[in-house]
Order: C-alpha cells, then structure tokens, then sequence
C-alpha cells in the first residue's frame, strides 16, 4: 500500500484531533491526580525531614534518596509488571509518578519550612502556643507560600514526565500520537509529533503562568521568596 501524499499528512492530523484532545484530557488528569499524590506524602515527608527524629526521620530521607535516584521508568516498569500495584495502568502510573514527585516535593517543603526564620517560632512559643500549633500556624502558612515557585518547577516536570507511561500501554498524549501514524494510515510522524509538541509546551505555559499569578498574589509583603 502505497503512503499517502505529503500534502495530505496536515490533513491527516488535522482529521483526527479529537483523539490527540482525549490524550491531552488524559495527560491533564494523570499530572493532577499525580501532583496531588505527590503533595499528600512530599509535604508530610518534608516536615518530618526538619522537625522530626530517630527512625522515621531516617526512613522518611532513605526513600527520598532512592525515588529520587532511580529512574521513573524503571519505577513505572516495576510497580505494573514486577508488583502489579493495580490492574490499572492510570492507577499504576499516579503512583509511580506520585511516589516521584514526593520525593521531590519532600525537598521543596524542606527548604521552605527552614527558610522560616526560627525567631518566629520561638515567639509563638513564648506566646503560649504549642510547638505542634506555633508550626502549623506560624510556619507552614508561610512555607507554603514560599514552596510555590519550586512547586511551579515540579508541576512542569510531571506534565511532561506523563509521556513515559507510554511504557504501560496508557493512552495519554504520547501514546495517541505514536499509535496514529504507527499504523500506516499516514506518512505524517513529523506533523504528528510536531502537534504533541505545541500541546505540551501550550500546557506547560498556561500552568507557569498561572503559578506566577498565584505566586504574586501569595507572595508574602516585604518579605524574600525561598
């Protein structure tokens, strides 16, 4: 069978766009359901990491050094075909690349929360707070906002580390761009990656832009960013 005309391959994309719109769809959904993963067991980990102790401290900055040092793909392939964490390749892929993105998160919080001046934990005690109450009232607030340009980072990271659960069959962006010209329907691989390129880089730029807005309106007055 012969391939279709070069001058065909834009229309060829242009055709199937709404296959490309569900993989972004589903891009979109795997990095928030991994973000928040991510954020659910990173900050924890990280306030461990600066005011915990003993062996749970210990275990908490151990497996942050192993999710960190091994590869996400080697983490996705083993959790799906070595432990079989889920029959779900989306579930599978949320907590590899959650699991991930807390390590990671785990390090932004931690600098956040020691950026704080210990000053002003030291005046909410003497005020009459608690140590657990004067951090989750005086500390975190800030940290928090002090984690969101870091945050900004890992978010952009995950939106683009989704592509590598092409490796368990999920059928995200990635995966709906090399399917569709894989079959020989089209002679338009280049058009085709193209087009996944500018969706990732127009989700990439509408997510830093909103995290700008949000840092600026959450930026603390007067005061210096982590």
């Amino acid at each position: 069978m012969q391939p279709l005309p070069l001058q065909s391959d834009w229309a060829f994309v242009a055709g199937n766009l709404d296959l490309l719109f569900d993989g972004t769809v589903f891009t979109v959904g795997l990095t928030a359901t991994s973000i928040l993963l991510g954020f659910l067991l990173g900050f924890p980990a990280g306030a461990i990491e600066v005011y915990g102790r003993g062996p749970l401290k210990r275990a908490v900055e151990t497996a942050g050094v192993v999710l960190r040092g091994t590869p996400l793909l080697v983490i996705m392939i083993l959790l799906f075909f070595g432990l079989s964490v889920s029959s779900s390749a989306f579930v599978t892929a949320t907590i590899a690349l959650g699991l991930r993105s807390a390590a990671y998160q785990s390090q932004i919080f931690r600098g956040a929360l020691q950026s704080v001046d210990e000053g002003q934990l030291e005046a909410a005690r003497a005020i009459g707070m608690g140590r657990l109450q004067a951090i989750r009232s005086v500390v975190v607030p800030q940290a928090l906002r002090r984690s969101v340009p870091g945050f900004q980072n890992e978010f952009t990271i995950v939106l683009k580390d989704t592509s590598i659960a092409i490796v368990i069959g999920l059928g995200e962006l990635l995966t709906v761009g090399q399917n569709l010209y894989q079959g020989g329907q089209s002679t338009a691989a280049l058009e085709i990656f193209l087009t996944v390129s500018l969706i990732y880089f127009v989700l990439t730029f509408v997510t830093n832009r909103s995290l700008d807005y949000v840092d600026d309106h959450f930026s603390i007055p007067g005061g210096e960013r982590a």
